[in-house]
C-alpha cells in the first residue's frame, strides 16, 4: 500500500481549498450582477411610471401656454385646447392598457367618459379654489379668480408637488407700488391685461432650500412661463404669462 507523506497531504488539502475559491467568487459575482440588474430595471420602471403620471399635467399646462403665447388665443379657448389634448393622451393610455381586454370598445367608452369628467373636474377645482394654506392672506384668495385661467391651473398643479407653496401676490394697482416703497411699474403683468386677467403671480421662496426653489423655477419655465427671482421687498419668485 502506497504511503503519503505529510507534504503530500498538505498539498492535497491546499488543492481542495484552492479549487473552492473560484466557484465561490463566480457565485458571488453572479449574485452581484443579479442585484444590479434588479435595481436597474426597478429604477427604469419607477422612472417610466413617474413620466406617465406627470405627462398629462405637463401637457395640459404646456399646450395651453403655447396656444396663449404663440397662437394668441383667448384664455378659455387656450385652456380648452389643453384640456382636449390631455383627454386625448389619457385615452391613448387607456387604449394601451386595454389591448388584451375582450370588451375593449365598452371599456374605452366608459373610460373615455370617466377621463373627461376627471380632467374637467380637476380644472374646475383649480380655477375656482385656492387653499388658505397656499395663500399669504385672505386678500390673495379673494383676487385668485382675477388671474389668467392657465396660470391658475399651473399654480394649483404645482401645489400637488409642493403643498407648502405660498402665493404672496397676484393683482396690483399703481398705488400698491408706492405703499411698498417701489417705483411704479407701468408694464407690470400684475395689472389686468387686455385679456381681462392678471398675467403674473408671486410665489414665496424665502425659507425654502436652493434645490426646492431651483426645481420650482425650472418646472415653471419648462411649462412656458417666464420667471424672475426678486429679493427686494421679500424673497419671492415672480411668474408671468408673457
Amino acid at each position: 500500500m502506497e504511503k503519503y507523506s505529510e507534504k503530500d497531504i498538505e498539498w492535497l488539502l491546499n488543492l481542495h481549498k484552492g479549487a473552492g475559491k473560484p466557484a465561490y467568487k463566480a457565485s458571488s459575482l453572479k449574485q452581484e450582477r443579479t442585484w444590479k440588474q434588479f435595481f436597474f430595471r426597478f429604477s427604469l420602471i419607477l422612472s417610466a411610471l413617474f413620466t406617465l403620471i406627470i405627462c398629462p399635467f405637463f401637457l395640459l399646462i404646456r399646450f395651453s401656454v403655447y396656444l396663449t403665447v404663440s397662437l394668441d388665443l383667448g384664455a378659455w379657448t387656450a385652456l380648452t385646447g389643453g384640456i382636449l389634448a390631455t383627454i386625448l393622451l389619457l385615452c391613448v393610455y387607456l387604449l394601451l392598457l386595454s389591448l388584451r381586454v375582450k370588451n375593449r370598445r365598452v371599456l374605452v367608452k366608459i373610460g373615455g367618459a370617466g377621463i373627461s369628467v376627471m380632467v374637467l373636474g380637476y380644472c374646475l377645482f383649480s380655477l375656482f379654489y385656492l387653499s388658505s394654506v397656499n395663500a399669504k392672506s385672505t386678500d390673495v384668495q379673494s383676487v385668485y379668480r382675477s388671474m389668467h385661467p392657465v396660470l391658475r391651473v399651473a399654480v394649483s398643479t404645482v401645489t400637488l408637488a409642493d403643498n407648502d407653496l405660498v402665493v404672496t401676490d397676484i393683482e396690483r394697482f399703481e398705488e400698491d407700488y408706492a405703499s411698498m416703497g417701489l417705483p411704479v411699474n407701468q408694464t407690470s403683468f400684475h395689472y389686468r391685461q387686455e385679456s381681462g386677467y392678471v398675467h403674473a403671480v408671486d410665489i414665496r421662496t424665502i425659507g425654502h432650500g436652493f434645490v426646492r426653489n431651483a426645481l420650482l423655477r425650472g418646472s415653471l419655465e419648462i411649462m412656458g412661463f417666464r420667471t424672475i427671482r426678486h429679493v427686494g421687498t421679500a424673497d419671492h419668485l415672480h411668474v408671468e404669462l408673457r
